[in-house]
């Protein structure tokens, strides 16, 4: 067991595998922030994340299908022009089987089984029934798959604010400061599953998405960077360093 201590005291194998955790979850919170990128932050077509990607991955674009607003965004360089054009006018004018077996069928085998054919994760455009399915309204995110992300959030990343809170609870530190860092990103974490669920069924709740990503990210920098200058740079003056600011 670990006695309680200060960063800057502890044994160098526990600056060791504490540095290494931190790193790799300092890397992992990038690599969050890339995938939210690739997958949310072109739902609207636009680069970059806004608001109305946030609206369109869960509450859906409603003034047309998700097979629509995938060929607007992500999927754009996956086909010529003309082609996801004939694909979006077919699902606007109720993706009739007729029309796929005489137009799309032939375009969909040439630029979209090779990812979306038998077996693989995503939705297999193989078969006309899971292209219809994308081909109606977009309604966003099925409570399915709501359901399912919300608790691999909060079970998975609430081990890692622990973590993280545990390291930084050896650090010097204002009292105050300190006691909100640690807490924050729990709170955070459940605003953000929770405005996933109101931007559902109320778009105007997209901005707490927001809020709930950032304000997790932020607290959980703070720390890690905190921990890690603490536990290898300087480490003789942070005594001092916090004495200053320790009525806050």
């Amino acid at each position: 067991m670990i006695q309680v201590t200060t960063l800057s005291k502890l044994p160098p194998a526990y600056k060791v595998l504490f540095t290494g955790f931190l790193m790799v979850i300092g890397v992992g919170l990038m690599m969050a922030g890339f995938q939210i990128m690739e997958t949310h932050g072109k739902a609207d077509g636009k680069p970059g994340l806004s608001i109305n990607d946030i609206i369109y991955s869960y509450y859906g674009n409603r003034s047309g299908s998700k097979l629509e607003s995938m060929l607007n965004g992500q999927m754009e360089p996956m086909a010529p022009d003309e082609v996801r054009f004939k694909m979006i006018q077919w699902a606007r004018d109720g993706a009739s089987n007729k029309a796929y077996t005489a137009e799309i069928q032939p375009l969909v085998q040439q630029y979209c089984v090779s990812c979306h054919g038998p077996g693989a994760s995503i939705p297999n455009f193989t078969e006309f029934e899971n292209l219809k399915k994308v081909a109606e309204v977009d309604e966003g995110a099925s409570i399915a798959s709501l359901t399912r992300v919300s608790h691999i959030h909060l079970f998975g990343i609430s081990f890692i604010f622990l973590f993280v809170g545990w390291i930084f609870s050896m650090a010097q530190y204002p009292p105050k400061w300190k006691l909100i860092l640690i807490s924050t990103p729990f709170a955070f974490l459940i605003l953000d599953v929770l405005s996933w669920w109101l931007t559902k069924y109320i778009p105007s709740f997209a901005w707490l998405t927001m809020l709930g990503g950032f304000g997790y990210s932020l607290a959980s920098s703070i720390m890690i960077f905190t921990s890690l200058a603490q536990m290898w740079v300087d480490e003789a003056h942070w005594p001092e360093r916090w004495s200053r600011i320790k009525h806050l």
